[in-house]
């Protein structure tokens, strides 16, 4: 859709429909209505960030794409550790439905924005248009501009193949590959981090207050440790193999760094080293975000985002949880099931290390886009230098 229509109204459509759904949780009546207004809320969310960080990374200037993407991506795990202490404050002082409505009030502002900043773009775009055209052109093109000429509409057939064609556009660039791959077994253990990692700390270590712990050390890593990766990308030069080559030391620190914390015997130890990986694991994240942003064209890079996410989902994270779950059923044994599940870091570090081994043995594969420069001009947004 982000080829069709403007991006801005996209990014306001989607907010609308994440402040309807958050309403409508407060409205919720048992466990499939929530679920229900849950799921909506995700498709809302999904919507603006496939949306917003391709517009933050092409506002950027060119030596700080990665670490303004950063800084976005850096506002998700802050964003996730305010509202919970937000949902506590306001559930215990006032009703948890009052929580949901409230954000929803929040949220309708920045909804409304985006559609008047689309607006705006629309129409500044139009005149742009206009002003370039040549006089034999204008009265044709002014009145198709202003919409009096409808454009002819495609069929639903027509615009199925056009994104089957975008997404194996996607696949056949093997940055985009790569990257996506890497991340969907990077995520397949963060996923089942935050799902059983309290479980694990209580029976580990006999932590109580286990859920408290891991909240607020991944809360504080991820907001400390996402800009760091950034700002060290943008350092480094942010060209596809220092890309890798950074996503590779990252999670290979990081994860050996959380399988020597599960492998400790106090609580003193695990704290630490916990840490220490968590914040070079979450490096990670504007890297490899600006590497499947950077593996295509402009026009692609919402659908990148998209494509990237819905695989993450599909097979890293959402499967993830109930496979440790079997796991542990089967060895009864939770510091053996965290530490073969930490081991899966190990498996993304090699992947992208992968990455950077395809990248230099042939300059030309840092982005299949090469051929349709000489085609129709487009250029990789992640440049070949």
């Amino acid at each position: 859709m982000a080829k069709m229509h403007n991006s801005f109204k996209l990014m306001g459509m989607g907010l609308s429909v994440w402040t309807f759904a958050t309403a409508m949780c407060g409205f919720s009546l048992d466990f499939w209505s929530i679920t229900a207004a849950r799921m909506l809320v995700g498709v809302g969310e999904a919507s603006f960030i496939s949306l917003a960080s391709p517009f933050i990374r092409e506002s950027a200037p060119y030596d700080k794409r990665s670490s303004w993407l950063a800084y976005f991506y850096m506002c998700i795990p802050a964003g996730m550790a305010l509202g919970y202490v937000y949902g506590g404050v306001v559930g215990s002082s006032l009703n948890w439905r009052m929580a949901f409505w409230g954000e929803a009030v929040l949220m309708l502002p920045l909804a409304l924005l985006g559609f008047a900043a689309g607006n705006a773009q629309q129409k500044a775009h139009k005149m742009n248009k206009l002003a370039t055209l040549s006089r034999e052109e204008e009265a044709t093109e002014g009145i198709k501009i202003h919409g009096v000429l409808p454009a002819e509409p495609k069929s639903f057939g027509m615009h199925v193949r056009t994104f089957c064609g975008d997404v194996n556009m996607l696949f056949q660039s093997k940055i985009y590959t790569v990257s996506v791959a890497g991340a969907v077994a990077f995520n397949a253990v963060l996923g089942a981090y935050s799902y059983w990692g309290p479980r694990a700390g209580y029976a580990i270590f006999n932590l109580t207050n286990a859920d408290l712990v891991f909240g607020c050390m991944t809360a504080i890593c991820a907001v400390v440790g996402t800009p760091i990766g950034g700002n060290i990308f943008d350092a480094v030069g942010a060209t596809a193999p220092n890309g890798f080559k950074l996503l590779t030391i990252a999670t290979s620190v990081g994860g050996l760094a959380c399988f020597l914390s599960f492998l400790s015997s106090s609580l003193v130890s695990f704290i630490p080293l916990f840490a220490v990986g968590e914040l070079f694991l979450f490096a990670t994240q504007s890297p490899v975000n600006d590497l499947i942003l950077g593996s295509t064209t402009e026009e692609l890079q919402p659908l990148a985002t998209a494509i990237s996410t819905i695989c993450i989902h599909v097979f890293g994270d959402v499967p993830s949880a109930p496979i440790v779950g079997a796991v542990q059923d089967y060895l009864n044994d939770w510091q053996t099931t965290t530490l073969l599940l930490t081991s899966v870091f190990f498996l993304a570090a090699f992947i992208w290390a992968f990455g950077v081994f395809i990248q230099g043995k042939d300059e030309t594969e840092w982005c299949d886009y090469a051929d349709l420069e000489e085609n129709d001009g487009k250029v990789p947004l992640l440049q070949k230098n």
